[in-house]
């Protein structure tokens, strides 16, 4: 097989918009729709036609386009079956643990409840790319809409479990002000120092922080490190279920200024 093309630009305010491209079929699917514009131009730039969209759950700024889009190409929208009345044109409904073919590329569903009640990610298992959107940020994830911390908690270790090599698309940039979060309840960590540093370096020169990596995250992401001492010692939590650690800096994240 050969290897996937990906496109990343921005849509909205701070959103990315991702195409995702098969040279062997010439199949492109569009990882959500946040925004019609950007994602007509991104396609026409690259020379692709849109033939899928990967909705990945219901929120407005990942399915505006839908229908837009649907007209436009006449693609095929997947979307997540526990949200499949609030996704805009939705053709085929997919469960977790849903599997099907990109071209020839495997596609696996994980739903990933938290962010809202149905949300999923899209992991390309071969490939080593998973699609998260708002489940799971550089370092940082969703905010808690629809289902309880406990839920993210279990959805992010779904994946977790996947490769370190994992190449993260995430939904939003969002990762500076992840970075000056994780860094106040995990000041000692020194590989999340030399993050912060270069994600600065990054922004200022105007690049995009997006993909990530499942092992650097699992070094750097407070959220991916609830049982890890020093967190726990920070946060006055040593004998804390990793549940309620992670509820907690859930809670100072969406208090943090």
């Amino acid at each position: 097989m050969k290897t996937l093309a990906i496109e990343v630009f921005t849509c909205r305010s701070d959103n990315y918009g991702v195409l995702l491209h098969d040279p062997e079929s010439g199949l492109t699917a569009s990882i959500d729709a946040p925004e019609e514009g950007p994602i007509v131009a991104a396609a026409e730039r690259r020379g692709w036609t849109i033939t899928h969209i990967l909705t990945t759950h219901h929120h407005m700024d990942h399915v505006e386009a839908n229908l837009a889009l649907k007209q436009r190409y006449g693609c095929e929208i997947v979307g997540p079956a526990n949200e499949a009345v609030a996704i805009p044109g939705l053709d085929r409904a997919v469960a977790d643990g849903d599997e099907f073919l990109f071209g020839q590329h495997p596609v696996r569903v994980i739903e990933t409840p938290g962010h809202t009640a149905g949300h999923i990610c899209y992991s390309f298992t071969e490939d080593k790319l998973l699609f998260a959107a708002d489940t799971l940020f550089a370092l940082g994830c969703g905010r808690l809409f629809e289902r309880s911390a406990a839920d993210m908690w279990h959805s992010i270790q779904k994946l977790a479990v996947l490769p370190d090599e994992t190449a993260i698309y995430f939904g939003h940039e969002y990762t500076q002000s992840n970075a000056r979060f994780a860094i106040s309840i995990d000041p000692d960590n020194e590989a999340l120092q030399r993050r912060v540093r270069q994600i600065d370096d990054l922004r200022a020169a105007g690049r995009f922080t997006i993909p990530t990596m499942m092992g650097l995250e699992k070094e750097t992401n407070p959220f991916l490190r609830v049982s890890d001492p020093a967190i726990r010692r920070h946060l006055v939590m040593e004998g804390a279920s990793n549940e309620d650690v992670f509820a907690e800096i859930r809670k100072r994240k969406d208090n943090f200024k």
